[in-house]
């Protein structure tokens, strides 16, 4: 789905503008450049959407053997800071998923440690395993997976306390480890409840995406919140006109670029300015933020396939 080859990850085969045009001038897609109506509510009610939660926790049900997701191989590329960064480096993977992102990070670092969460149980406890069977690397101490769904609710304080975030620019912390879901003796001298003292990196890998439009703001402000300054906050995403948006029917449409799966997750296509405006809107530093254009073939019934996505690279500043 991503790319069966890891060159491909990292080449322009196509203008994103010349699809643009493509798109814009194909009337079996119109629908796709409209505004988004809202359908007029029926006289009888209808039964309640599924919440996303709920959604996820099916979805990974059907596929609880972790093989629907490649390991995305192409990250260390894509983000060379996640292998360059200092030997005491912290990661907050933003839905971890299956695992698929963090499994790449943990092979590239040997000393990177990743506190990942997700809104689903299920994919959480597919993610201990396929981390826990790495070969020839010690994932022990270095993957802490939680549930927790962001879009909702704010990150916990033992990521980045209030006490220590006012203090982050003048005073350096040592903190002990974090086992699994509990912050074990985190205090600092003076007695006032301490946390882990913020991450250097929130990665958001095809997660922004699955959150209802109108709460992206509030998940970008909290990945803000538990960053360090300076540090990053590295995005990968759909990008308008992927293949996936131009296969959705009208009848799918929840919103301008947002769609509903036939399974009750969300699936948002983002544009450059969207991204942008979002997370410069957050007060974030704009450092790299490009459309990643990949050309495939099924090799089922050998049809071309042109695959956009959004690769972001945003600081927090000090």
């Amino acid at each position: 789905m991503e790319g069966e080859r890891e060159v491909e990850y990292h080449s322009k085969d196509f203008e994103w503008e010349e699809l643009r045009e493509e798109v814009e001038k194909d009337p079996s897609l119109r629908h796709h450049l409209l505004p988004f109506d809202p359908p007029v509510p029926p006289s009888s009610p209808s039964p309640p959407p599924l919440l996303a939660t709920d959604a996820w926790t099916s979805f990974y049900k059907r596929h609880f053997t972790g093989r629907f997701f490649k390991e995305r191989r192409y990250l260390l590329k894509e983000f060379p800071e996640l292998v360059n960064c200092g030997e005491s480096c912290k990661v907050l993977e933003v839905g971890c998923g299956n695992g698929s992102t963090a499994l790449p990070i943990l092979r590239g670092k040997q000393s990177i440690v990743i506190y990942a969460c997700d809104c689903s149980a299920e994919a959480l406890e597919i993610a201990k395993g396929m981390t826990t069977t790495v070969d020839g690397v010690s994932t022990k101490h270095r993957f802490y997976p939680f549930l927790h769904d962001i879009s909702v609710t704010c990150f916990p304080n033992w990521l980045f306390c209030n006490y220590c975030r006012k203090n982050s620019q003048t005073k350096l912390f040592n903190f002990p480890s974090v086992r699994e879901n509990k912050v074990e003796d985190l205090k600092d001298l003076s007695g006032i409840c301490c946390c882990i003292g913020g991450v250097d990196f929130v990665t958001m890998i095809f997660t922004l995406s699955a959150v209802p439009f109108e709460k992206m703001p509030h998940v970008i402000a909290e990945c803000w919140s538990i960053l360090k300054p300076g540090c990053f906050l590295l995005f990968r995403d759909y990008g308008l006109y992927d293949l996936t948006m131009l296969r959705f029917p009208p009848i799918q449409k929840m919103g301008f670029r947002e769609y509903m799966r036939s399974d009750g997750t969300l699936s948002y296509f983002f544009s450059l300015d969207v991204v942008r405006d979002l997370f410069c809107g957050a007060g974030f530093i704009e450092l790299e933020l490009e459309y990643c254009c990949v050309r495939s073939v099924n090799r089922r019934n050998g049809k071309d396939m042109r695959r956009v996505w959004v690769n972001g690279k945003f600081q927090k500043p000090m």
